[in-house]
């Protein structure tokens, strides 16, 4: 059970990061269909930064950077240019997964260098790592995962105890009131959007560069839109979503599982799982009533000043 939950913690961490930067798109009242992109963007410039020059820092910067522009694109068509969130963010999908195949060509079937692996590799916390059940799965992960924990926590402190994230919280819920009441909207749209781009970059590269470590075609396979979902499924609270990832991440695994334990079932079936699950979330949202559970009531909406 220690080495399921554990792998369930590693597979959870790609989608977590998706869902938290979405999560802060959505909370400025921009819905951005592009996650899937912009985690292969991250991908693979994070594998092919890491590749090149085998320095941890660039490869994660470089996956950061390339979700946030994909992000920036994003907020320019949306924001300053009122184009149609959903037909732009499925573009931003299309593109960057196109991106990813084509740049990723050079690099396909290598692995990332020795020294990104073995900074990657499970790190033990003294004393919790030793907890029974969760101490091995929870405290003997990677560097990148606990940074996933931190950023949950950080986010959820931001938007419900900070001026800035009750800032946001009054740009999606109305964006003309917030505007009158001395509030930047715009800005704080555009860094909101490209900060969460930045975190689908990380998402994506945590595939890349500890999940499989070895570049190949195809490797988000559908987490992006998971993470669309699980945004709703957390009530855009963010450790809801952690613990929605880690639901999503042992669903994703449960197969292997199955193998392990001598249980028949057929693979394809149990990979349709996540998306069965992912499905269900999305009819049970709209049944939720109560205000905090619902979306901020601004997103998808174009705001342009001379209209309020």
């Amino acid at each position: 059970m220690e080495l399921f939950l554990a792998a369930a913690v590693v597979a959870a961490m790609p989608i977590l990061f998706a869902t938290l930067g979405e999560l802060i798109t959505e909370k400025a009242g921009n819905l951005n269909l592009g996650v899937e992109g912009m985690m292969y963007l991250g991908a693979v410039m994070g594998f092919k930064a890491g590749f090149a020059t085998g320095n941890v820092f660039l490869a994660v910067l470089a996956a950061f950077a390339a979700g946030a522009a994909g992000a920036a694109v994003y907020a320019i068509l949306t924001v300053t240019l009122r184009a149609n969130q959903v037909v732009t963010g499925l573009t931003l999908t299309i593109f960057g997964t196109g991106f990813a195949n084509f740049i990723g060509k050079s690099v396909n079937g290598l692995p990332v260098p020795q020294p990104i692996r073995e900074f990657f590799s499970p790190t033990a916390i003294p004393g919790l790592s030793e907890l029974p059940l969760i101490g091995h799965a929870f405290f003997n992960q990677s560097i990148f995962t606990y940074l996933g924990f931190i950023l949950s926590i950080v986010i959820a402190v931001y938007l419900r105890k900070t001026k800035a994230g009750l800032n946001l919280k009054a740009v999606g819920e109305n964006a003309a009131a917030a505007d009158a009441s001395g509030i930047n909207v715009i800005l704080y749209k555009y860094a909101h959007i490209i900060v969460g781009g930045g975190l689908c970059g990380l998402g994506g590269a945590f595939m890349s560069l500890v999940v499989i470590p070895v570049w190949q075609e195809g490797l988000i396979a559908g987490r992006g839109w998971i993470a669309v979902a699980l945004v709703i499924f957390a009530s855009w609270k963010p450790i809801k979503a952690l613990f929605g990832a880690l639901l999503f991440g042992a669903l994703s695994i449960v197969g292997f599982r199955l193998q392990v334990i001598g249980v028949n079932v057929s693979q394809y079936m149990v990979d349709m799982i996540p998306y069965v699950a992912t499905i269900i979330i999305v009819i049970l949202s709209t049944y939720k009533n109560r205000k905090e559970d619902m979306a901020p009531a601004d997103i998808g909406k174009a705001y342009f000043r001379e209209e309020r």
